[in-house]
This record gives structure tokens, sequence and C-alpha cells, in this order.
């Protein structure tokens, strides 16, 4: 295959091949908090829990523990209590792990008799052909203890690693703003400072196998974060391998090489290019999963269960910046799976009179299949609520919200920018997370009506009428100018100018002027913290799948104008009454009770309008009938354990695609070698002519 990415001899063997758009920064599990890094390191990290890799609703399993963790409630003094007790102040998590399970083999791991560490004393010599961990002649491993879950914790509440969860677990967690206030003070002024032998109050270390964490009163959505790499165990040794300076220098850190007990490990890093894992060869304790399928789904799916993770041998990420070459090689077979971009979609997807979505028969031809899902995700337009026009809490100032949120046609949004991938929102929590409502109940009733069975969005008659009612007749001010609002925004590409003239024209509908103020990222985040926005644009991806992990971005608590600019309640809402229900669902298990307060909650947001609910994405994924156990599971980050690929099949089907069409370049050959007889018979000829003139000349 002339044309083939690849080196020849990798062609045939048990690799999956898939791709990056951007290079990932952070590969430190306290640090990283960003979907593409999570992509890698979560094949890499084990937290204690993960999700179910097919039931729905999306359903938390032991992954390093031996059973689900064992929950107490005690009192101010430690003494057990009932759950709905008035005396409760803890609950407390008890956690075991299984009792084989070993870290990867790295170079931190090897000691020699003594038990130091033999490669604890780097110098730049030693270091002539070491470009990774994986350099390093000599490598070693050791058994899981719950004392590397315990120092994963103290490592996020060391200020100096900059954990974006900190603020939140020491809400929670008892004794861990102490610890990190004294450990981070510690670490200031000694930074080979040993933090792992100062204790966290609330975190104890019982046994090898386990482990406790005590939280402060109820808070029952903590197991969730269990499930996340910040909690995923970390040795001491690699640390300690890492801080030495001259791996430093080399860049050779916990940030770029990470060191894990899950199936596979990170043996080549260039961002710029590729990324590659390699099968673990440590990794026995987990087999494919035997149960949680929906009856809807297709039950060769269960093929494998029993089978020890992982299938697959190695992973090579390759950085791909631009969606049509990615796009093309998918089509030739070197990837195996792919998005579709709009530049693509008419392409490989074919859309029904009623919207349903199906594969071209030039995809299906190819035997290529697809998996469409709308994930736990809310994208979302804006107003901030702390702004004297578009903001505050008076009837005349709804009414101007629920007037533009009227005016923003989220599906013709969705129909023009997305090619029909997504659901128009009707509140902050998307489908499939508890506390969504569908149907009648669920609509937003101050932007739609309910008719024939379907949401029918208000008419721009109505909205306007509610303009007037706010005092903008007809998008004019009272003194007659025109009412003139400001959107920011990060969109400053050349993709998005028609994307801002949409919205510029949805405005012009209620006759209000939309000034479009575009900046990079990185300001237009500092603007939303300093609340010097008016209108923009966000979103959020579930980090757990629990109403209050989209309700929080709404609590008057995690506004930015009460966090010195650090909450993610952009939009600055802060009503006492919805403040006062979050609360309480915090600390509610799942109930009718709870359910209840979720429903009014989004009824009062509905009706104050703080944000244009906008849409929830659908994932779109294209992928060959080589790569196998394909199931969409957007919660779960560790899924490539579960992916087969037959690799022989591939091979036959890249050779199909990819033969070189050579008959061009005979033709021009054989034009080349038929045009040179001629030409050689003719300069002959003249030569010779030349030749029987120069000796006539010399007879004469």
């Amino acid at each position: 295959m002339w044309n083939s990415p690849y080196p020849t001899d990798q062609t045939k063997q048990n690799i999956l091949y898939t791709s990056f758009s951007s290079p990932p920064k952070h590969l430190d599990p306290v640090v990283s908090y960003n979907a593409n890094e999570w992509s890698i390191i979560s094949q890499v990290y084990e937290p204690p829990l993960q999700y179910q890799y097919f039931k729905r609703p999306y359903t938390l399993e032991p992954l390093t523990l031996l059973k689900m963790p064992d929950v107490s409630y005690l009192d101010k003094a430690g003494h057990p209590v009932p759950e709905k007790s008035a005396r409760l102040a803890y609950t407390e998590y008890s956690f075991e792990l299984k009792p084989e399970i070993f870290f990867q083999p790295h170079p931190a791991f090897v000691k020699d008799a003594s038990g130091k560490l033999v490669y604890g004393h780097l110098k730049t010599e030693d270091l002539k052909n070491i470009q990774s961990p994986s350099d390093f002649k000599l490598q070693d491993t050791r058994k899981l203890t719950a004392v590397d879950y315990v120092y994963a914790i103290q490592r996020m509440a060391i200020t100096q690693n900059h954990s974006p969860i900190l603020g939140t677990m020491e809400q929670y967690i008892v004794g861990l703003k102490d610890y990190s206030d004294k450990a981070s003070k510690q670490v200031a002024t000694n930074p080979n400072f040993e933090f792992r032998y100062l204790n966290i109050s609330g975190v104890k270390v019982v046994s090898d196998t386990k482990f406790t964490i005590r939280i402060k009163g109820l808070y029952p959505q903590f197991l969730y974060w269990m499930s996340m790499n910040f909690f995923a165990p970390v040795p001491w040794e690699a640390v300690q391998f890492y801080h030495q300076k001259v791996l430093k220098q080399k860049n050779i850190s916990l940030d770029t090489f990470p060191v894990g007990t899950g199936p596979y490990m990170l043996v080549e890093n260039n961002p710029n290019k590729r990324m590659r894992l390699l099968k673990n060869p440590n990794f026995d304790h987990e087999v494919y999963p035997s149960k949680g399928l929906p009856k809807t789904a297709p039950h060769s799916l269960l093929k494998d269960a029993g089978k020890a993770l992982p299938f697959i041998k190695e992973v090579v990420f390759t950085l791909e910046k631009e969606s049509v070459p990615l796009w093309n090689k998918f089509l030739q077979g070197y990837y195996d799976a792919s998005g579709v971009s709009s530049d693509s979609f008419d392409q490989a997807i074919s859309v029904g009179a009623n919207g349903s979505m199906a594969l071209t028969q030039e995809m299906k031809n190819k035997g290529i299949h697809f998996l469409n899902q709308v994930e736990p995700t809310v994208f979302y337009f804006a107003f901030n609520m702390v702004d004297p026009v578009v903001g505050g809490y008076s009837e005349k100032q709804r009414k101007l919200r629920q007037a533009i949120s009227i005016a923003i046609n989220m599906e013709d949004y969705i129909s023009i920018f997305l090619n029909g991938r997504g659901l128009v929102a009707q509140s902050p929590i998307p489908p499939g997370v508890a506390g969504h409502q569908s149907g009648k109940e669920g609509i937003d009733p101050y932007v739609y009506d309910w008719v024939n069975g379907q949401p029918k969005r208000k008419s721009i008659t109505y909205a306007k009428k509610l303009l007037a009612e706010a005092g903008y007749p007809n998008g004019r001010k009272p003194d007659g100018t025109p009412l003139v609002l400001n959107y920011d925004t990060a969109a400053t590409g050349p993709d998005s100018k028609a994307m801002l003239n949409w919205y510029r024209k949805q405005f012009a509908k209620l006759g209000i002027q939309l000034s479009v103020r575009a900046t990079d990222y990185n300001r237009f985040q500092d603007k939303v913290r300093e609340s010097k926005v008016q209108m923009f644009s966000w979103g959020w991806n579930a980090d757990y799948p629990d109403a209050e992990n989209f309700l929080f971005l709404l609590a008057g608590v995690n506004a930015p104008i009460h966090t010195n600019g650090q909450g993610v309640n952009g939009a600055n809402y802060d009503d006492p009454q919805y403040n006062d229900w979050f609360n309480k669902i915090k600390t509610l298990p799942n109930s009718p009770e709870r359910l209840a307060l979720i429903h009014k909650m989004v009824r009062k947001l509905q009706k104050d309008a703080p944000w244009v609910w906008g849409f929830n994405p659908k994932t779109l994924v294209l992928y060959h009938d080589w790569y196998q156990n394909a199931w969409a599971n957007p919660l779960a980050n560790n899924t490539l354990k579960y992916k087969r690929i037959d690799s022989l099949k591939r091979y036959q089907e890249q050779q199909a695609w990819n033969r070189p069409v050579i008959w061009p370049f005979i033709l021009v050959l054989l034009v080349v070698v038929g045009s040179i007889y001629p030409l050689r018979k003719a300069y002959r000829s003249r030569q010779q002519q030349k030749i029987s003139a120069k000796t006539e000349g010399e007879q004469n």
C-alpha cells in the first residue's frame, strides 16, 4: 500500500489507530481536567470506581475494589447514627481493594538490596539515550496499596499542584483544608518536603487493602467523584523519581509519562505528532462485562463476556488538526473510527423526513456502522444577572429575557450549524440524567406551547408583546433610541462569521441590535470571571449523571461575584429560594422528595430565564466492521480496554480500497518511450547529414 501512513509490518498487527485534535497539556491525574487528556490517562489510571459499560441509567461499579464502598453515618463524636438522624455530622466511606493489583513496569520501582531507589540519583550522563521511562534498562513493579489512594488525595491538597477540584473537595473531606494549608506552606519553603508523612484527619489507611474517607454531613454524590482520575492511585516512588532535575530538563515527568495500574501504559509522548499506548503486562484483574446490556442492543456485544481485558495490544493516537485528512484516512481504512464533521456529513449520513439519521449507501457498502447518542451536555446562552439591562429579577427584566429566549430559534441553529445533531434543551438538565423531564411536563412553558403532542415555539408576535411589556417596544428604549445589547464570544475564526451573523438576525427579529465582542478564549474566560460581560455562550459536560451537577451551575454560592471570579455560575444567578432548594438536594438521597424539589428548581429557572437553554449535542461516531464491541458511554473514559480489532480483516480491506492506480504512469512511460524512437531517428539522420556534408566539403 503505497499511501499507507504506517510501516508495512504494523498493518496486520493488533493495533488500534485513532487520533487527537489538540496536544494534551497535562497527564498528571491531580491536574488534568480535559477531555482529550482523559482519553489517554483514563486508560492508564484506575480510580476506585467506574461506570458499568452498558447500563442505562449510568451506574457505578467497583473497578479496583472488591465491592461498592461501605457507608456509615456518624455524629460529632464519631458514634454511629441513622442516616436521617438530626445528630448526623459525618458520612464515612470504607474502601477495600482487590488483593493482587500491580502497577505497570517502571524504573521508579527498581530498588537495591537495601530498599533504596536505584534510579533515585540520576546524572546527565545517565540519560544519554533516554527519551522515556521505558528506555531505562531496569524495570520493576509493586502491588497497589491503600496508601497509594491516600497519597493521591494528599497530592490534590498541595496548592502548588493546582488541582482544579481542591476547592470543592475542601468543602467535604474532613481535615483536607487544614492539611492543605499546613502541607502547602511546608512545600513552599522546602520543595523536597515529604508531605506523605502528614495525615489528613478524615482520610485514614486501615490496612494495605483498606482505607476510609470521612466527609462532612451528607453528600450522596461523593461516590461519583471516586470514578474520576483525581482519585486514581499515585505511587510515591514515581513522584520522587520524576522530581529529579535532570528528568525535568528532558521533559520526563508525571505530567508527560503517567504511572498507573490500568490496562495500558504510555510509552511514547510526542504531543505534536503521536501518542502511543502499550498493553500493561501486569494487568490481569478485570474481564469483559456479561451484564447490563439493554434489550434493544445487539446481543453480539456480549460475545466476549467473561474474557480477560484488554483485547488490543497497542493504541496509536495521531495528531490530526484538520477534519478533511482525518475523514479521508478513515474512508481508506487507516483509522478504525471517526467522528463526522459538517464537511463530510452529507457523504456519510442521510436524514429522513422525520429527522431520523441513517448511513448513506456508500458507507453501508464499506461495512461502516455508526453510534448516535445524546450527550449528557448542555450548551447555553447566558445573561449576566447583575447587568442593569438584561439582569435583575423584576417582572419586566424577566420578560425581556423570555422574549429573547423565544427569538433565538435553537431548532434553526441545530439544523444550520449542527446538521441536526442535537436536541433543543428545555432546562439545564440534559436527557439521560436523573431529574430530566421529557414530553409535555418537561417543556419550558415560557418559550413553548404543547400542540398536537409536540412542543411548538411561541411566535415572534408574542415575543414582541413581552418585549413591549418589558419597556422596549419594537426594540426601542423609553427615549426612542435602539436597544443595543452586547454578546461576548471566543468564536473568532472564519467559520464563526456565519454563526455570529445568525445571532444578529435572531435579535433583529425583535428590533434589538446585537453588538458582538469577539476575543481569544483566555480573555473571554477572564471577562466572564470578572463579570464584565452582558451575554455570552458556554457549555457544560456532565462530571457525573446527577441533576446536582448541572443545577449547581446556577447556585448563588458559585457565582463569580461571590467567589472572587472562581465560580462556575457565570450568569451570576442568585435567588434565595433556588439556593435553599439547591442546598437541600445536595444532601438528599435519590427519592420522590428530591425529584420534586428538582422539578421546582427547573420551573423557577424557566420563569427567571437566566439562560437561553440552548441544546444538548448528539454524538455521531462511525466505525469500520473490524472495530468490535463499540458502545456509546459518554461518562466512561476508560473504554478502550473493551474494544477488539480484527486486524486481518482490516488489512484485507485496506488492500482492496488502496490499490495503486498505475495505468497513467504506464501510459506516460509508453508515450515517453514511443517519442524517443522518432526523436532518436531524426537526431541520427541529422548527424548523418552533417557527416556527409563535411565529407563532401573535404573532397572539394
